[in-house]
């Protein structure tokens, strides 16, 4: 096997003009380019017949520069493998994308060239492999139909005459996954739609960036629920907006206040989990839904409806969304075909009207120019054949035993301490702590059982809550009983 290597000999130049020995010079340049951090130590380093080659040098000049790089401690030879810059290097200060303190010519306080997306960097912990982790609400990817996907994406992948035609579909996303999800949300969501009302996403939240982005500008006003999806709340700053926080209680968010505000001034955009709102997976109420309705007509205020698991519902049947009633086109629907399968398959999907989902594509094709159309075609398939659907009651009989054991297992171990409700749908239990009680020192006290479980800080975005996530539907009935035990004992 050629072992494939730096392009040294644009890297190392010899001057044969100088009064310096080209081995030396060779052997020069190498320990610079280490001090820069561009060779690291452990590299392995072309043999010096093909060094020599590289650098129209002879060998001999090579072995010597090699041997004068051994002898100053930069480089190894292990015996029947090669040679490596050594793993222990001499005393040196490598040179960083950090300014400079030594530059005299910079001001002070270097100006910040790029935008700051967050406050600080966090504080990382140096841990053992974690043992077990406890999600955000994530689906249990060891029953999903992967192989079926795999299968199907090796078929397509042979058939190079189809290629072509896939890659025409471009920055919409594959026009066979469109057109099953069409009729997919029609027949599980009331939505009257077409194919050409369907943008397929690298995920929901891709989904949700390209919606808001088509609608807000610098100083534009965006309604959210007090205690929101993060990501959703950094998008809409990141893009220039102001967050409006209005109430979620245990009938979702507060309409009357959305009403109020709308009359003082109307908002370039509501965003709303109306169905297992995130975090508290609490669902707006009929009631409040037929108003919110209205208001959305009489104000004509568009809308982000973020449907991200809709399927997954235990009790009765699910409440509907807003997009399937008359909006007059203002509500934009994102959903996830990543919580139907599993969170490391990115796909999601944006529903608007025609126009709007076209300019939406002109948009997210300079984001992303097109999503892996063998992929989606292969997920296509799983629509066609009913196998997706079939998934889903698997999943939502299997989740909803989960959910119960997992409430017990919650309630006997912290039940002293903090306070849930069993939820009516979705993946996740969100569990509102005493107010004295430390998140953090939880996590930190089961990280170092060999359990991850975050520390509630994602939550607390501009507002205090001592709350959690606890997703259980990714969790076997071992995995519940041991994090159940461990977190009595932790507790």
């Amino acid at each position: 096997m050629t072992l494939q290597t730096l392009p040294f000999s644009t890297l190392i130049a010899v001057d044969r003009r100088s009064t310096t020995p080209i081995f030396r010079q060779v052997a020069n340049s190498l320990i610079e380019l280490i001090k820069s951090g561009k060779i690291k130590p452990g590299y392995q380093l072309p043999a010096s017949r093909d060094m020599a080659s590289m650098l129209k040098l002879n060998r001999t000049t090579v072995v010597a520069a090699y041997e004068e790089l051994q002898a100053q401690g930069w480089f190894e030879v292990i015996e029947r493998r090669g040679n490596f810059v050594a793993r222990q290097l001499p005393v040196m200060n490598p040179k960083s994308f950090g300014v400079s303190s030594s530059d005299k010519s910079l001001s002070q306080e270097q100006e910040i060239f790029y935008r700051q997306v967050a406050a600080r960097q966090p504080v990382t912990r140096q841990l053992k492999p974690y043992q077990l982790m406890i999600n955000d609400g994530y689906p249990d990817a060891r029953i999903a139909p992967l192989d079926l996907i795999i299968d199907r994406y090796k078929f397509l992948s042979k058939r190079t005459n189809i290629h072509s035609k896939l890659l025409a579909d471009g920055s919409h996303g594959s026009n066979s996954l469109r057109t099953e999800l069409a009729l997919f949300l029609s027949k599980t969501r009331a939505l009257n739609i077409t194919p050409e009302q369907v943008l397929v996403t690298h995920g929901a939240q891709l989904a949700i960036s390209v919606a808001a982005s088509m609608i807000l500008r610098p100083g534009s006003t965006v309604i959210v629920g007090d205690v929101n999806y993060v990501l959703a709340d950094r998008l809409f700053e990141q893009l220039g907006a102001k967050l409006i926080k209005v109430k979620v209680d245990q009938d979702g968010i507060d309409v009357d206040a959305i009403e109020s505000i709308c009359k003082q001034s109307k908002p370039s955009l509501l965003y709303i989990i109306p169905h297992h709102h995130h975090p508290t997976t609490v669902t707006l109420n009929a009631e409040r839904r037929v108003k919110l309705l209205d208001i959305i007509r009489r104000y004509r205020l568009p809308v982000i409806e973020d449907d991200y698991d809709y399927d997954f519902h235990y009790e009765n049947a699910p409440i509907l969304p807003l997009a399937s009633a008359e909006h007059d086109g203002y509500v934009l629907y994102v959903g996830s075909i990543s919580k139907t399968l599993a969170p490391t398959i990115r796909l999601g999907y944006l529903i608007g009207g025609e126009n709007f989902i076209w300019q939406a594509a002109k948009l997210k094709q300079v984001l992303d120019i097109r999503g892996d159309v063998l992929f989606e075609e292969s997920v296509a398939h799983l629509f066609d054949m009913g196998e997706m659907q079939r998934h889903l009651r698997r999943s939502v009989k299997l989740y909803k035993k989960r959910r119960d054991e997992f409430c017990e297992i919650l309630s006997a171990s912290i039940g002293n301490v903090a306070k849930f409700n069993y939820p009516k749908g979705g993946m996740a239990v969100w569990t509102l702590f005493d107010p004295e009680y430390s998140i953090p020192h939880l996590s930190e006290r089961l990280a170092n059982r060999g359990i991850y479980m975050n520390d509630g800080s994602l939550h607390k975005y501009r507002i205090d809550v001592n709350g959690i996530r606890f997703g259980f539907a990714s969790l076997n009935s071992n995995e519940m009983e041991t994090f159940g035990q461990a977190l009595k004992e932790s507790i």
